[in-house]
């Protein structure tokens, strides 16, 4: 009997084992650190945590015991909680959506901006908890009170879930900011990665909404803008890019879509859609609209391929302004209210942020916009990780605070 157990053991200790070296290898093998990126070894340290807990995730998922993005989110979860003595921070629901507030403790002479934070993660990860060290260092820097929203993710909720309850819940802040002590001029929407794309369409929702407060501003960190195209100079130049890749980014976008991955080579070569939508949205998701400045470290353009109509029955869906809020009319991105824009160069969706900022300034809307050289996709939660803190993250907070402090 103890023999069996040492074997056991064993055998257990030589798997986890074999996984640790199944991870390292499949990151050298597959991931791109460019050189400009500092503390490159950080960034590999990085993206082996996640493809461990990824892994591990998937391993349990083939177990029938729990999909892996639950249980990389439950890992996340585990992660102790940054503590900050000068916020009181509540746990509450707006009906049935969970929602996290974040208050200075200190009383204040006039009523706060108020910053609506909804996080970032694919749509697959991220949490309340993920970002919670974001969110103090917003609310506590920028002496806001910032409301951040737990929305419902895949694979359980699917496009318009996540969306619906981020919107539910800012249009809850919204009716209750006499509660909470804030400035009904300054409220401003903010997210990072797909949290910036629900940004940018709760923005556009609430233009013609006579009975709630306009929203001031809208910042978007590395957001997600377009579903169009996998064409954009950026998606060549950082495919193999931690923290996204775009083996990744496509995931998260068919699942989210309820799009079939069997079309993953059709859209890649953009034959999912046909040349009447890229005659008419071209005009703005085309590479043509990026400086060439970004195009330097290679960037081919390649001519869609001729159309796949049962592609285009399936994917239709990314026409929806609520998955590219890049390509409202007009008349809607005209009325959007001032923007703060921060983009990354390492970062698969940089050129989402050139694209947006290109349409905002076109019409003659009030855009700030900061360029992190040395950044990459989802590096602004490295800012509370000690010896994974990577300085770009600080940046990107400090400009953040800058823009709120000057509204």
């Amino acid at each position: 009997m103890v023999n069996l157990v040492l074997s056991l053991l064993a055998a257990a200790w030589v798997f986890v084992w074999g996984i640790g070296v199944w991870v390292i290898c499949k990151h050298f093998l597959t991931v791109d650190i460019p050189a400009a990126i500092g503390h490159p070894m950080k960034l590999r340290v990085l993206d082996c945590l996640f493809l461990m807990t990824v892994t591990w995730g998937s391993i349990f998922e083939k177990l029938g015991i729990c999909s892996w993005p639950r249980f990389v989110r439950f890992v996340h979860d585990l992660l102790p909680l940054r503590k900050e003595p000068d916020l009181v921070v509540s746990d509450l629901r707006f009906g049935t959506v969970p929602v996290r507030l974040y208050r200075p403790r200190a009383a204040s002479p006039r009523r706060r901006t108020g910053v609506v934070f909804i996080h970032g993660g694919g749509g697959v990860v991220g949490s309340l908890n993920t970002h919670h060290g974001i969110c103090c260092h917003l609310s506590k820097e920028s002496d806001s009170v910032v409301l951040a929203i737990g929305y419902r993710k895949l694979p359980e909720y699917k496009f318009p879930f996540p969306l619906r309850d981020c919107l539910v819940a800012t249009v809850h802040f919204l009716k209750s900011l006499n509660t909470y002590g804030v400035d009904p001029a300054r409220v401003v929407i903010c997210g990072d990665s797909v949290g910036g794309t629900a940004a940018a369409v709760i923005c556009q929702k609430l233009l013609n909404s006579p009975d709630l407060p306009k929203i001031r501003a809208h910042i978007l960190i590395y957001a997600a803008l377009q579903s169009l195209t996998f064409q954009l100079p950026s998606y060549h130049q950082n495919r193999k890019v931690p923290l996204l890749s775009r083996n990744f980014d496509f995931y998260c976008w068919h699942l989210y879509l309820g799009i079939n991955p069997s079309w993953k080579s059709t859209i890649m070569k953009g034959a999912h859609l046909p040349a009447k939508v890229w005659a008419k949205y071209g005009k703005w998701v085309g590479s043509e609209n990026i400086p060439e400045r970004f195009k330097k470290r290679g960037y081919q353009q390649m001519p869609p391929e001729p159309l796949n109509e049962d592609a285009y029955l399936e994917t239709s869906i990314i026409l929806d302004v609520k998955n590219s809020p890049l390509i409202a009319e007009d008349d809607v991105i005209s009325q959007l209210p001032e923007a703060c824009i921060v983009s990354c160069e390492y970062d698969l969706l940089r050129d989402h942020s050139l694209l947006y900022k290109k349409r905002l300034e076109d019409l003659k809307v009030p855009v700030t916009w900061y360029h992190m050289e040395d950044g990459f996709h989802g590096v602004l939660n490295t800012i509370d990780m000690d010896f994974l803190y990577f300085p770009c993250s600080t940046r990107i907070m400090n400009v953040v605070v800058k823009f709120l402090k000057g509204l």
